[in-house]
């Protein structure tokens, strides 16, 4: 083998090289793509943690007492207790 086909089969190599580094898989879009993926997914998941620490925090409320329980029937439904008088107040 000479020396410059040598060169044109490092050359070459080269050229492939670099297109796997910026076309195929595993390539730098492809990985900054994924990585953005991944931090939304993170975000999410950060949400959804907050949310369920909520629920259960509610969820354990509801089973130690009933002070939760009334709480929300006067909100959500308007419950009144006997000889109580309901006044609403205008926003």
């Amino acid at each position: 083998m000479t020396q410059r086909s040598i060169t044109w089969i490092l050359l070459f190599l080269l050229v492939i090289l670099q297109g796997q580094l910026w076309i195929g898989r595993g390539s730098v879009p492809e990985v900054m793509q994924l990585q953005q993926q991944l931090t939304q997914q993170l975000d999410l998941n950060r949400q959804a943690q907050i949310t369920n620490q909520r629920f259960s925090a509610e969820l354990l409320d509801l089973k130690e007492g009933l002070e939760m329980v009334e709480e929300r029937a006067r909100r959500e439904i308007g419950m009144v207790k006997a000889n109580e008088i309901f006044v609403q107040l205008g926003r």
